[in-house]
């Protein structure tokens, strides 16, 4: 079978398409013929090996957390999944991943696939979709009526987040370049601001209940976000680089996020994508074998939303 790998950490270069054995699943695992994964920026930090503290992966190592595609064969002891189901799943972050025909998963982690839309299309939803929901409900505790800013709303991340806060009864604003702000305006931001053009903590009218941090800000621009946060709020910040600022004299927490493979929490977003209440952007659709250039276009900053990469089409 075909598979993306690299042997050594480095840029996008150390990227090869090549021959691999198929994969066998031990107890608790399926093997999945793989639809698509999708691109992560999280993938070149592993691919470069400036993440190797927190995701210690084996060379080579096949990148691709998200997978979509088909169970084909399953290994002893699992019962809930058959042959031929279709799928999507959060891969663990150090386990190979979903860069190939056949990739390895722990049943456990897998749901359904949402049936209203090309499964390939469904790897763009497993680990941003569980990372803007964790983050607004599980660690910000986000409310019905409450006021939350979405910094870096432009991304992929951001394009769940926003359609998730506004399905919650909140009033979304959101920061977002000229290039990505429509789509975040469809998504249901009630203001977005050009960060680029506007000074986000003076465009903001009305202090907020939550600050959700997704871009790579200087760590004194998120200060001065998190100044706009009401007392008793919280800053929830996805960006593990930047130190998530708190404030205690006015009891404003600090929250950084870890995303988590959750099957249950997967399952409800495909059922809110399969009633029409939660839209999958896709951006790009590239094949397999043009995985490197991807990594190349994200480190020159040429990616704006997300890309599927598309392993099989015919599952």
């Amino acid at each position: 079978m075909k598979a993306v790998r690299f042997h050594e950490y480095g840029d996008p270069s150390v990227l090869r398409y090549e021959d691999v054995e198929h994969p066998v699943p031990a107890a608790g695992e399926v093997r999945l013929h793989v639809a698509a994964t999708s691109f992560n920026g999280v993938d070149g930090g592993i691919r470069g090996g400036y993440l190797q503290g927190p995701f210690p992966v084996t060379l080579p190592h096949t990148p691709g957390i998200d997978v979509a595609g088909t169970v084909d064969a399953l290994g002893e002891g699992v019962e809930d999944l058959t042959v031929g189901d279709a799928v999507v799943g959060f891969l663990p972050m150090t386990a190979p991943g979903a860069a190939a025909d056949f990739v390895i998963a722990p049943a456990e982690i897998l749901a359904a696939a949402p049936t209203s839309i090309p499964l390939p299309d469904a790897a763009a939803l497993p680990m941003v979709g569980l990372t803007a929901r964790q983050a607004l409900f599980d660690d910000a505790g986000l409310q019905e009526g409450q006021r939350v800013l979405i910094n870096g709303a432009g991304g992929a991340v951001g394009g769940y987040a926003v359609q998730l806060a506004k399905r919650a009864g909140a009033r979304v604003i959101a920061t977002a370049s000229a290039r990505s702000a429509e789509r975040v305006r469809s998504a249901g931001a009630d203001e977005v601001i050009d960060h680029n053009n506007n000074s986000v903590a003076d465009a903001v009218a009305e202090p907020v209940d939550v600050l959700l941090n997704l871009a790579r800000s200087a760590p004194e621009e998120l200060v001065a976000l998190a100044a706009l946060v009401k007392d008793g709020g919280v800053v929830v910040n996805t960006v593990p680089t930047i130190e998530t600022p708190a404030d205690e004299e006015r009891g404003v927490r600090a929250v950084g996020v870890f995303v988590r493979s959750d099957a249950e929490q997967l399952s409800r977003l495909v059922a809110m994508v399969d009633r029409g209440g939660l839209r999958v952007d896709v951006a790009d659709r590239v094949p397999l074998a043009e995985l490197a250039d991807i990594h190349a276009k994200a480190e020159a900053g040429k990616i704006s939303g997300k890309v599927v990469v598309v392993v099989n089409d015919n599952n």
